[in-house]
């Protein structure tokens, strides 16, 4: 064994120092300075690329000096190199200007916006895959890169996830530059920052941290960052990937960041003082910090009134504590605490059990996970074919189930009533987090009844208490108790009494609403009381 365990070590110990040798050897292609021969730098895209067919390479002549233009065909718009870089250059020059080149292509001849120098094959890679144009000049250790993004892009529609009445009807794509624009287009304002950066060693994903300076809440935006820069991973494949490698705690079913498609959403968190991360290939932001009532507030508590968008924010808090224990109260009730049940609905029901061969455990353990397939049979499936899948699977496997003696027709009504209970819920990751949390307590409930339940609906609070949100509270502000930030919590107070934003959350400008801004009638001037008399 001990020989085994030097042999492993000194293998390991040679692989380490491999890999330093690696990381310190100057010869790395990204540290390699640009050819002055075009014909060389070519060759070496070619060699580099694999000589792949989508890299696009264009061979031009100014005077006497012989250049090349290389983009990816898909990345890069080839309409807009063609307009205002090839068309320039075959234009006839005089003399005096072709006795610098590199200067005119620079200065006149490239008409791009974002145009950069770059001299080594680490940033002009990292150029070419964003979609830039990158011209070379024989002659010059140096190219000259041309913003030429494009391609095919996935037009702005409608949410799809987070829907609403009365709110916008676009949606975030999958480029992180429209993300950006759909952001600022709601805040105009020069305190809106964004900050971007890379991550990943292979994919290169473009990331980018948006606030609003003043508002945000600095050390917050400083341990974003910091997590975001201690991410080393080879593919990031979307913002699910950051909100794992991110989040303060990882064994809990609860979120603990927010993610949304929706551009007012972001925009209206960022006034409140939160940060969004913006993911390059995906059409959800994340915002941080998130909180537990964050979840249950959706875009129409805003458009609406306020008496209305209170009763059915309350009803939706409701649905989710019936979703997480309605299968649960079931069982308890039926196997332990029959005396709580009406007389006439305990005889019904145990009359409709009488030919059932299981337990209320293992009757409500089926149906939950029968529907649970179902749920996710109709989700993975064609929209058209899943919806009938789920509709009438649940018809047919219910009934049958009924008929045959599986299950009691009221065990299906409660799972069906659970089930819908728990589509109310705004955001589907708090929705998924009481799905799963269902069936522990229908196990609790099996060996403590209504006990069980309640010692499991403790520890679950004490579990929401101790979370935090990148060390904000995860239960604010309802516990720590606040009562500034009361006015958008269980109850949504009308939008005139808004005047503070979340105290834990901002720590610079916390007013957000100036005085007097309750509405009303006109008031009566003296004038009009004058007229009246006079007219008595």
């Amino acid at each position: 064994m001990s020989f085994l365990s030097r042999m492993f070590s000194k293998q390991q110990k040679k692989r380490q120092d491999d890999n330093i040798r690696q990381d310190q050897d100057p010869g790395k292609p990204e540290d390699l300075p640009i050819l002055r021969d075009h014909k060389d730098n070519i060759n070496r895209i070619k060699e580099e690329l694999g000589n792949s067919t989508d890299v696009v390479i264009r061979e031009y002549t100014l005077g006497t000096h012989k250049g090349a233009i290389v983009y990816f065909d898909g990345l890069a718009d080839s309409k807009a190199i063609s307009d205002f870089v090839l068309e320039s250059i075959n234009e006839n020059h005089t003399e005096d200007v072709l006795n610098e080149p590199f200067k005119f292509l620079l200065e006149k001849a490239v008409a791009l916006g974002d145009i950069k120098v770059v001299r080594d094959w680490g940033k002009t890679y990292q150029l070419l895959l964003s979609g830039e144009t990158i011209i070379f000049l024989d002659g010059f250790n140096k190219a000259i890169s041309g913003s030429t993004r494009g391609g095919e892009r996935r037009a702005i529609s409608e949410p799809t996830t987070q829907l609403s009445i009365r709110g916008p009807k676009d949606a975030f794509t999958e480029s992180i530059r429209t993300n950006t624009a759909l952001i600022r287009r709601r805040i105009k304002s020069p305190n809106l920052w964004l900050e971007s950066m890379k991550i990943g060693r292979v994919t290169q994903t473009d990331i980018g941290i948006m606030y609003i300076k003043g508002i945000a809440n600095e050390k917050i935006v400083e341990e974003i960052r910091t997590r975001l820069n201690r991410i080393d991973m080879d593919a990031i494949g979307g913002s699910g990937y950051i909100e794992q490698l991110i989040e303060d705690q990882t064994w809990t079913t609860f979120p603990t960041t927010y993610h949304t498609e929706r551009p007012d959403v972001v925009a209206s968190q960022l006034v409140e003082g939160r940060i969004a991360i913006i993911v390059d290939g995906t059409p959800f932001v994340i915002t941080a910090p998130a909180l537990f009532i964050q979840f249950f507030q959706a875009p129409d508590d805003y458009y609406f009134r306020f008496d209305i968008s209170t009763g059915i924010r309350l009803l939706r808090i409701l649905s989710f504590f019936l979703a997480l224990i309605g299968p649960a109260t079931y069982v308890a009730a039926t196997t332990f605490h029959q005396e709580m049940i009406p007389t006439t609905m305990a005889i019904a029901i145990a009359a409709q059990r009488e030919n059932v061969p299981f337990p209320a455990f293992v009757e409500a353990l089926i149906m939950e996970v029968v529907f649970e397939i179902l749920r996710e049979a109709g989700l993975r499936l064609p929209r058209a074919v899943g919806q009938a899948v789920s509709i009438v699977g649940a018809l047919v496997i219910g009934q049958a189930a009924v008929q045959a003696g599986f299950v009691s027709p009221v065990m299906v009504i409660v799972v069906s009533m659970t089930a819908i209970a728990n589509f109310s819920t705004p955001s589907f990751a708090m929705a998924i987090s009481a799905r799963l949390l269902r069936f522990v307590l229908m196990g609790i409930a099996t060996f403590l009844g209504f006990y069980g339940i309640s010692l499991g609906l403790i520890f679950m609070f004490l579990h929401l208490c101790s979370l935090r949100s990148f060390g904000i509270p995860y239960m604010s502000p309802l516990a720590p108790f606040n009562i500034h930030n009361q006015q958008d919590a269980l109850i949504r107070f009308p939008i005139f009494t808004f005047t503070e934003r979340p105290h834990l959350i901002s720590k610079g400008n916390i007013v957000r609403t100036g005085t007097n801004q309750k509405p009303g009638p006109p008031k009566k001037s003296e004038n009009d009381s004058a007229k009246k008399g006079d007219q008595e």
